[in-house]
């Protein structure tokens, strides 16, 4: 066994020793990039220095503001009115409030871009809400837990920043307006399935529609949704880098928040910001530990040996795509997205480009395969908290959520094997 194979084994093998005994991800990453180094017979020191440059970047400065963003305005009083306009949507329809469960998820992740936050937000107004109307309490968390996920699709999604550094080059712009149709795409397939189990289970109607209500409704949300606006328009328009948008956002968030919604006094912004320190922490060390690991994996030319390997398996673009989406869902369930797409991405994308998909659809495929993988055992954080917002066992809740992951499922084919539904959209506004 030459050297090269041989740190390649040490890297790989210790990571995946420690993911399986359960280590904290970051550790995992950070030992097994160390391990690696002392068998390539570089010095500790370079592993700091690998850390420091994998976060030294303006456009990752976008993604502690855009979580800051999300924070704050989903604490700051717009759930019950995002959820009061998905209700003057769709709540007349046959299972109404699992629909609105489902457009209620889109809108709130326009404003979080995080499928946890949407979760614990929602989930803990709609799931009680839905078990009082007649609702299975598991099916209730099912609907919470699963369309949680259009927020990792639907701009500003801090994942797609983290994406576009991890490719390089990659318009963040373009990625935004890229997730707006899959976001759809996943919206509509959940609630298709939503509906089938409704009719059959015999779940309520809501009120009628009302051209009036609905009206009513979006000028009480109307101040939300300006703050996606705002990022949108101004990267897409080229008035804002992704990075200005997203702190002018918060500046905006903030003053929604306490003056207009007042769902929030100055010490509710402080320990806002508090939690905000808490996620952010675990996602700078997450992205610090990950580029470290993926430049041992390109100094061990890792990338080129898995293109080879995958496209050896068959050239049939349409296998090596399942392939590729296979790789993405298994390490979904075994990892944290951002650590999946800063590793994975140098490995897998050229691959992908080879059968001829575009950078930004694969960023759309990785994305929502890792938010699959945020369902599933054993890492599955959506799962858990979903599980416990609703105070449910587990088993139970992955039991009633199988009919939507093959919602789930059937949107990614579509994604994969339609290039349109991703590049649409950019191509119109000339984002790409």
């Amino acid at each position: 066994m030459d050297a090269e194979t041989l740190s390649t084994v040490i890297l790989l093998g210790s990571f995946l020793i420690m993911i399986l005994l359960r280590f904290p991800i970051a550790y995992a990453v950070g030992i097994s990039t160390a391990l690696c180094l002392v068998s390539m017979g570089q010095s500790l020191v370079s592993l700091p220095q690998l850390m420091v440059k994998g976060v030294w970047s303006f456009s990752l400065m976008a993604v502690p503001f855009f979580i800051t963003m999300g924070v704050l305005m989903g604490t700051g009083g717009i759930s019950d009115k995002l959820i009061a306009l998905a209700n003057s949507l769709v709540g007349w329809m046959r299972g109404g409030l699992a629909q609105v469960n489902i457009v209620a998820s889109y809108f709130f992740g326009g404003i979080s871009g995080s499928a946890a936050a949407d979760t614990a937000s929602l989930g803990s107004i709609l799931i009680p809400m839905m078990v009082d109307e007649g609702y299975d309490a598991d099916f209730s968390t099912a609907v919470t837990i699963t369309s949680s996920c259009e927020g990792l699709l639907v701009p500003p999604s801090h994942n797609m920043v983290i994406y576009a550094t991890a490719v390089g080059g990659l318009s963040v712009g373009a990625l935004f307006m890229a997730g707006y149709l899959p976001g759809a795409l996943l919206a509509i397939a959940l609630m298709v399935g939503s509906y089938i189990l409704a009719v059959k289970r015999h779940y309520p109607k809501g009120d009628r529609f009302s051209i009036k209500n609905f009206v009513k409704q979006l000028g009480k949300s109307i101040w939300a949704l300006l703050a996606v606006l705002i990022v949108i328009i101004g990267v897409v328009g080229g008035v804002f880098t992704a990075t200005e948008s997203a702190a002018i956002a918060v500046v905006y968030s903030l003053f929604v928040s306490v003056f207009v919604y007042k769902g929030m006094n100055w010490k509710g912004v402080w320990k806002s910001l508090e939690k905000c320190i808490d996620t952010l922490s675990i996602v700078l060390i997450l992205i610090a530990v990950s580029s470290a690991f993926g430049a041992c994996l390109t100094l061990l030319h890792v990338p080129d040996k898995a293109a080879a390997l995958i496209t050896g398996v068959s050239d049939n673009p349409v296998i090596v795509i399942l392939l590729l989406n296979l790789i993405l869902l298994v390490l979904g369930m075994i990892m944290d997205m951002a650590p999946i797409i800063l590793i994975a991405t140098p490995i897998l994308l050229p691959v992908a480009t080879s059968v001829g998909l575009h950078p930004i659809q694969f960023g759309i495929m990785m994305i929502l395969n890792c938010g699959i993988g945020l369902l599933t055992p054993p890492v599955g954080t959506v799962l858990y908290i979903g599980s416990a917002v609703a105070k449910r066992p587990m088993e139970k809740v992955v039991k009633a959520t199988l009919p939507f992951y093959l919602c789930m499922i059937g949107a990614l084919l579509l994604i994969s094997f339609v290039p349109q539904i991703s590049l649409w959209l950019p191509e119109l506004t000339g984002s790409m």
